[in-house]
């Protein structure tokens, strides 16, 4: 591809590996958190990331700039009674959604900007609660340069009475929605580095055994460098091999237009990391168009919009589907050919169209894994081993609430443990505690304990 040598030295500094002597602790705010996570990576700032053209990133719908006159009102209001407010100056809201209000804000201790998402009345749903829980575990254990950061989380004022939770991110300019709808002159080498970085933060993903289950460019933050990141981990599940598949996926509700075909039609008792990839592939078919591939009014229109690209599915992916239903439906669909992809992608890199096509093959057992998809010859100028990380997978005890029915004070003093984790000498003082629970974290190996207020 055109450009692809300057692509490739504008990134090749972007990781190298901590000698013994050279890895200390990133700041003591974090020196905890993550311990589990990849330790042996670590990100090289370069001002020349890439050497593409700046991207245009449009600012999100929400935010009006906070008049200097009225920033210690909305500074108060904003963060009630949390004492570490005062090291935060409050710039402007730039989100707001069910979950509460998200901020720009500097930190004024370092100087750095950050996003402060203050998440109201996480204990009025326990099932809401759970799923923040989940979300800022798997932040503190997948720490890599493709996924969103938690630089820290506010430690409440009253541990068992707090309501709001306050997580201190790094701050992205936009998210890929918003660049696909700016940016109508995106090159060949956009998109290329654009998918490089999707799937290597994939691999690392799926390394630990995370299902990610809400992949669309909504979800994927963006900076005019190039910089993409992967967010919203509320829907994402640690996958382990005795966990009730049913269960699993009772409450998969994602975005319609990037849902794999097998979870439209229940097709299987078992799911795979293949439905993350086929996520991956509509991001990408939308970045090549400008877009959405497959913008389904429902669940049956998905199914014959996708078969119209892609052809009926063979009687040997036919067999295998359980569901009886969706087997009837797509059985007595009308035989339908494929279109060629040269067709539907007109003037597009013949290696991105043939990389596409096994992105978004309709059995997900044809569907490459994403290491095997950063193989590819469509990456032969990019791709480098020693660039994109792998992990163990995550313990099954980090996720023991899992099998438990929670009660809301239950969900309140796990979700205080993990703030603990961005506080290491609180959470020092924490683990000598007193009264016993019976919820097991691997560094210690032992039930943790609470001490008394």
């Amino acid at each position: 591809m055109g450009g692809g040598g300057t692509l490739v030295d504008g990134f090749r500094r972007l990781f190298h590996r901590r000698t013994a002597s050279g890895s200390g602790s990133n700041s003591n705010q974090s020196s905890n958190a993550g311990e589990e996570a990849s330790s042996d990576i670590e990100i090289v700032e370069d001002p020349d990331l890439v050497g593409l053209r700046a991207i245009r990133v449009p600012k999100r719908k929400m935010p009006l700039p906070v008049e200097s006159h009225k920033k210690n009102s909305v500074e108060m209001e904003f963060f009630t009674e949390y004492g570490e407010a005062s090291q935060y100056q409050i710039q402007e809201v730039i989100g707001k959604g069910s979950y509460g209000v998200v901020a720009a804000a500097v930190d004024t201790r370092t100087g750095e900007r950050v996003a402060i998402k203050k998440i109201n009345d996480v204990f009025e749903h326990v099932s809401d609660a759970t799923r923040i829980l989940r979300e800022i575990k798997l932040l503190r254990l997948l720490r890599h340069p493709d996924i969103v950061e938690i630089k820290h989380i506010m430690l409440p004022p009253s541990r068992r009475e707090f309501q709001d939770i306050y997580v201190v991110f790094e701050l992205m300019e936009s998210d890929l929605h918003q660049v696909i709808r700016a940016n109508d002159d995106l090159t060949p080498e956009h998109y290329q580095f654009f998918l490089y970085q999707l799937l290597r933060a994939l691999k690392y993903i799926h390394a630990a055994n995370v299902f990610h289950r809400d992949l669309k460019p909504k979800n994927i933050l963006a900076n005019s460098d190039c910089k993409l990141k992967i967010c919203d981990f509320g829907l994402a599940r640690a996958s382990f091999n005795d966990a009730p598949s049913a269960i699993f996926w009772t409450d998969y509700v994602a975005t319609r237009w990037y849902r794999a075909p097998e979870l439209c039609g229940s097709f299987f008792s078992k799911y795979t990391p293949a439905i993350d990839i086929w996520s991956i592939g509509c991001i990408f078919a939308e970045l090549l168009t400008g877009r959405p591939l497959f913008p389904g009014k429902n669940v049956v229109h998905q199914l014959d919009i996708i078969t119209d690209l892609l052809g009926t599915p063979s009687s040997e992916t036919l067999s295998r589907i359980r569901n009886e239903k969706a087997r009837r439906y797509l059985s007595c669909m009308r035989k339908k050919h494929p279109v060629p992809f040269s067709q539907k992608f007109r003037n597009a890199d013949p290696l991105a169209l043939r990389l596409l096509e096994r992105l978004l093959a309709f059995d997900p057992k044809d569907r490459p894994s994403a290491e095997e998809a950063l193989a590819d010859p469509y990456f032969s100028s990019l791709a480098n081993v020693e660039r994109e990380p792998s992990r163990h997978p995550i313990s099954k005890l980090e996720f023991e609430f899992e099998r438990r029915k929670l009660a809301k004070d239950d969900v309140r003093e796990l979700i205080y443990r993990e703030i603990l984790e961005y506080h290491p000498q609180m959470l020092q003082e924490y683990m000598k505690g007193g009264e016993q629970i019976s919820f097991l974290y691997p560094r210690c190996r032992l039930a943790f304990f609470f001490f008394l207020p």
